[in-house]
């Protein structure tokens, strides 16, 4: 961790609604996934400065690959379909630092 990051990892969670037809993150149960990964990391006491904090965001603009995540601050961006999903990138990218690739969404994923 930088000695000038308060956080080791910030992960923002887009819980962005759109009208229907268009897609948008909360249609693939985002806030649900967000309430999951915040229980998850203050049960497993990972939370607080030197630590992991999880943040809602409002639109991302990668909707394409939503419903999405991204951990700050190595800047990876992950799609994921459920709790599981979301289990795997709590114990493998923000405890033991390795990036979970099979979630992790293509560079060329947008809008």
């Amino acid at each position: 961790m930088s000695s000038n990051s308060y956080f080791k990892h910030h992960v923002f969670f887009c819980l962005n609604q759109r009208e229907a037809p268009r897609e948008s993150c909360a249609n693939h149960a985002a806030q649900e996934a967000f309430k999951h990964c915040k229980s998850a990391i203050k049960h497993a006491e990972m939370g607080g400065p030197g630590g992991v904090r999880i943040s809602q965001a409002g639109c991302l603009d990668r909707c394409a690959g939503g419903p999405v995540m991204v951990v700050y601050p190595e800047a990876v961006w992950y799609t994921y379909v459920d709790n599981k999903d979301i289990d795997e990138i709590m114990q493998s990218h923000l405890k033991n630092g390795q990036v979970v690739e099979r979630l992790r969404l293509g560079d060329d994923v947008g809008h």
